[in-house]
C-alpha cells in the first residue's frame, strides 16, 4: 500500500510546483515557460501519478498554474499599487477560469483503514515550515493552487479556501488530509508584496465560483473565508444569490471597524522600521493562542505524561518560529492588509441583506483581534439561513489551533451535501479511526471510563466468548437492541464495533435529535453533532430501506422513544410494536440480524422524576415536551405513548460497570423469497429476535453477580494503577 506525504512545496491542482515556477504560464502542450530567466539546471515539471491504497482507487493531476507573472522584483509598492493591480486582478481571474478539472476514477470501496502508517498529527509547524515558500514570489498576482492530498469521491464539490490577514493560503494546512476526502480543494494565495485591492480580489473569487457554476451548476459550491476570507466569501454570496454557496466562516472580519486593536492601528504607521520586526510576533499572540496552537501536534491516545511531554516539545519547537510572521506580514504589507480589511468590512456589511446562502459561523470565544462572538451573534440575526459554532478557549486564528477538526464540523453540522438537498445515506463519508477517536474523545470518552463497558459476542453454536470476533465484517449487519435511558449506549456501541471489527454501523435515531431550530445564537458542538459524525440518520422506513440497499450495517432499537425515555423501573424491559417489518426489509437484502443486549443502566442512572410523575401534575407535561412528530401515532396501545421530554435523571456517584451482549447471528441470505412473502415466518423471526434480546439481558444480569470488578471503587482503583489505559477484567462467559 502507497503512502501519501503532503510535499511541502507549492502545488497547483494537486502536481508538486517549486518556488521557482510560481507563476508560471502552462502552454498547452503541458510544457512550461516562465516570466523570468530561469536557472539552466531546472528540471523538468512531470505529472506524476498519484497512487492512493486500491480500495481508493488512483488520482492523476495535471499542472494549471493560474495566470503568468504580472510583476517583477524591485517594483515599488507604489508601482504595483497605481500601477499593476488591474492588470493582475484580471490576469488573475482569467487563470482563475482555466482551472483544469480533477481526473478521478471512483472508488469502488471507501475504507476507513487507507493508510499502513498514517501520517502524524498537523500542526502550526507545518505551516511555519512552508511559509518560506510561498514568500520568494515576485509580488502578484493572486492565484489559486491545490493541495497534495489523497482522492476524494468522483463527485466531490469543489471548495474554495479564502484567506486571513496572512494571505499565503495555507490556513487551512491542518485539515488538508480531512477536507480532502469531502472536497476538491482550491486555495487562494496572495503575495505579501501585492496590492490588489478588495473589489478586485472579489473579482477574482467570485470568477472562480462562476466557472465552477457553469461546469456543474447543479452541485453546492463551498466558500471557507477565514478572517479577512470571511468578509470576502460573504460579498461573493450576496452578488450572486441564486447560485448554491454553503459558506463556512472562521471568525468573519465584518466586525473589523469594532475591533478591540483600533487604537494601536494608527501606531503601526509610525512604528521606526528597526523595531517592527516585533510587531507581528506581539500579533502572533493576540491572534492565537500558542499552547492551543502547539495543542495540534499532540497524540490524542497518548497517556497523560506523553501528552504533557508532547505539548511541551511542540510548544519549545514553536515560539522560535513566531519571528517568520515578519516575513509574513512586513510593515508596508500589514498597513496595506489593514486598510483592505477596512474596505473589506465596509463593502460586506452594506450587502449582507442579499445573502441567501447557507451560512456556518465558527466563533472564537478568545479572540482578542475582532469581536467575534458579538459578531456571530449579529450575523445569525441578519442572515436567512446561518447558523453558529462556539469554540469559547480558541484565539482568533482558530484554523491553526488543536482540538479543531473542520471536516468533522462541516460534517456533525449536516452542511455537507454533494447536490441541492442532503441525502443522508450518500452523503455521508466514513470518518478515519482518527476523527471516529476524536469524536469519541470530546463526546463518549467520559461516559466510557466511567462504566468500563464489557462486550461479548456469540458464536454459530450459541457459544458466549469476551470480546466482538464473532460479528461478521464480510457482509452487511441489521443490529438490533434495547435502548437506554437517552440513547446513552448508541454512540459506544457503534465506536467499539467500528474500532475491532472495521465496521461502520450507522444509528437510527428520532429526528428531533437533529433538529436546529432549538440551537442557541452561539451553539457549541451538541449532540446531533456527534451522531452525525457516528453516522445516525433520522429514523424512517425509507431511510433504513436505503441504508441496507447501499450496504450500510445498520443499528436499530424497535423500542424508539417509548424505551429511551421510559419510566422507573423500566430499565430492563422492551417496549416493541408487533411489526416485523425489519426481519422483511433485512431479508430482501440478505442482511445478518444480530441481536443486543444492554445492561448497567440501573446501576449509572437514577431517573428523578418520569412521564408519570409529570403527568401528575396540571399542565407540566406541556412545558417539559419538545414538539415533535409521533412515529407510532397509527398505534393505540403502551408502545405508541413516547412524547418527547426532557431527562430528569442524574449519574450515580459510583456508577457501576455496562454490559453488552451481541446475540448468535441470524443468516438470512437465502430465505429472501420466503421471509419477504410468508408474514407468519417473518413474525416468527421477529419473535425470536426479540426473545434473545430478552434471554441477553437475563443471561448479564445473572453473570455480572460474578465480575469481581462491578462496582465503581475496585473498578477505577484497578484502571488507574494499571495506567489508565487496561481495562478491569470481567467475569468468564
Amino acid at each position: 500500500m502507497a503512502k501519501l506525504v503532503m510535499n511541502p512545496v507549492l502545488t497547483s491542482s494537486g502536481v508538486e510546483l517549486s518556488k521557482r515556477f510560481l507563476g508560471t504560464k502552462l502552454s498547452p502542450n503541458g510544457n512550461t515557460s516562465s516570466a523570468s530567466a530561469s536557472p539552466p539546471d531546472t528540471p523538468k515539471i512531470s505529472y506524476p501519478s498519484i497512487s492512493c491504497s486500491e480500495t481508493r482507487g488512483r488520482r492523476q493531476r495535471r499542472a494549471a498554474v493560474a495566470v503568468e507573472k504580472e510583476t517583477k522584483v524591485g517594483q515599488v509598492d507604489e508601482e504595483v499599487q497605481n500601477g499593476s493591480r488591474n492588470g493582475a486582478a484580471n490576469g488573475a481571474a482569467a487563470g482563475a477560469s482555466k482551472i483544469r478539472d480533477t481526473i478521478l476514477e471512483k472508488p469502488n470501496n471507501f475504507s476507513v483503514y487507507d493508510y499502513s502508517d498514517p501520517p502524524g498529527p498537523r500542526s502550526v509547524h507545518n505551516y511555519m515550515e512552508q511559509v518560506p515558500e510561498f514568500l520568494t514570489d515576485d509580488g502578484g498576482p493572486p492565484r489559486w493552487f491545490s493541495p497534495v492530498v489523497p482522492a476524494p469521491p468522483a463527485d466531490a464539490p469543489n471548495l474554495f479556501f479564502l484567506p486571513g490577514m496572512d494571505g499565503t493560503g495555507l490556513g487551512l494546512i491542518l485539515h488538508y488530509e480531512s477536507l480532502g476526502r469531502l472536497f476538491n480543494m482550491q486555495c487562494l494565495h496572495i503575495p505579501v508584496r501585492d496590492r490588489t485591492p478588495f473589489t478586485d480580489l472579489l473579482k477574482i473569487a467570485e470568477e472562480a465560483v462562476l466557472t465552477e457554476h457553469a461546469r456543474r451548476p447543479n452541485v453546492p459550491i463551498y466558500l471557507i473565508g477565514d478572517s479577512f476570507g470571511g468578509s470576502l466569501s460573504l460579498a461573493v454570496a450576496a452578488r450572486n444569490p441564486k447560485i448554491d454557496l454553503v459558506l463556512v466562516l472562521a471568525n468573519p472580519a465584518t466586525s473589523f471597524d469594532r475591533s478591540q486593536l483600533q487604537p494601536l492601528f494608527p501606531l503601526l504607521q509610525a512604528t521606526p522600521s528597526q523595531l517592527f520586526g516585533v510587531v507581528p510576533y506581539l500579533l502572533s499572540f493576540i491572534m492565537g493562542d500558542p499552547i492551543k496552537m502547539a495543542e495540534a501536534k499532540v497524540k490524542m491516545n497518548a497517556s497523560p505524561a506523553e501528552r504533557s511531554l508532547q505539548l511541551r516539545e511542540s510548544l519549545l519547537t514553536l515560539l522560535p518560529t513566531l519571528p517568520t510572521l515578519a516575513d509574513v506580514v512586513p510593515k508596508d504589507a500589514l498597513l496595506w492588509k489593514l486598510k483592505l480589511l477596512h474596505s473589506a468590512a465596509l463593502y460586506t456589511n452594506s450587502r449582507l441583506h442579499a445573502v441567501r446562502a447557507q451560512v456556518l459561523i465558527l466563533a472564537s470565544g478568545k479572540d482578542q483581534m475582532l469581536p467575534s462572538a458579538d459578531e456571530a451573534r449579529r450575523l445569525k440575526q441578519i442572515l436567512p439561513n446561518c447558523r453558529t459554532r462556539y469554540f469559547k478557549d480558541s484565539g482568533h486564528t482558530l484554523l491553526l489551533e488543536g482540538g479543531l477538526n473542520l471536516a468533522s464540523v462541516i460534517q456533525g453540522t449536516g452542511i455537507y451535501r454533494r447536490g441541492r438537498n442532503q441525502d443522508v445515506v450518500s452523503d455521508f463519508v466514513v470518518p478515519t479511526q482518527d476523527e471516529f477517536d476524536a469524536a469519541y474523545n470530546k463526546n463518549a470518552k467520559l461516559i466510557w471510563q466511567a462504566t468500563s463497558p464489557v462486550f461479548f459476542s456469540t458464536t454459530d453454536s450459541g457459544e458466549v466468548e469476551l470480546g466482538l470476533q464473532n460479528i461478521p465484517n464480510d457482509r452487511p449487519v441489521l443490529f438490533v437492541g434495547n435502548h437506554m435511558y437517552f440513547g446513552l449506549d448508541m454512540t459506544i456501541i457503534i465506536y467499539k464495533v467500528f474500532k475491532e471489527r472495521g465496521l461502520m454501523v450507522r444509528g437510527l435515531a428520532h429526528p428531533v435529535l437533529f433538529e436546529t431550530k432549538w440551537e442557541e445564537d452561539l451553539q457549541e458542538s451538541s449532540m446531533s453533532d456527534l451522531y452525525r459524525n457516528f453516522g445516525a440518520v433520522p429514523v424512517s422506513g425509507k431511510t433504513m430501506f436505503k441504508l441496507l440497499k447501499t450496504g450500510y450495517s445498520t443499528l436499530l432499537y424497535p423500542g424508539g422513544a417509548r424505551e429511551a425515555l421510559h419510566r422507573k423501573g423500566e430499565a430492563h424491559k422492551l417496549f416493541w410494536p408487533e411489526r416485523s417489518e425489519f426481519v422483511r426489509m433485512a431479508a430482501r437484502f440478505g442482511c445478518t440480524i444480530i441481536p443486543v443486549s444492554t445492561v448497567g443502566e440501573d446501576e449509572i442512572l437514577n431517573i428523578i422524576f418520569d412521564l408519570n410523575d409529570i403527568r401528575r401534575i396540571p399542565n407540566l407535561e406541556e412545558k417539559v415536551s419538545i414538539p415533535a412528530i409521533n412515529l407510532r401515532g397509527d398505534l393505540a396501545d403502551e408502545v405508541a405513548d413516547q412524547p418527547i421530554h426532557f431527562p430528569f435523571a442524574t449519574p450515580k456517584l459510583t456508577p457501576g460497570r455496562m454490559y453488552v451482549k451481541f446475540g448468535k447471528p441470524i443468516i438470512t441470505a437465502g430465505r429472501e423469497k420466503e421471509l419477504q412473502k410468508d408474514k407468519k415466518e417473518a413474525q416468527a423471526v421477529y419473535k425470536h429476535v426479540q426473545g434473545e434480546v430478552e434471554r441477553g439481558f437475563e443471561y448479564l444480569l445473572w453473570k455480572r453477580q460474578e465480575d469481581p470488578y462491578r462496582e465503581f471503587g475496585p473498578r477505577i482503583l484497578y484502571e488507574q494503577t494499571a495506567g489508565g489505559d487496561k481495562q478491569a477484567p470481567t467475569f468468564k462467559p
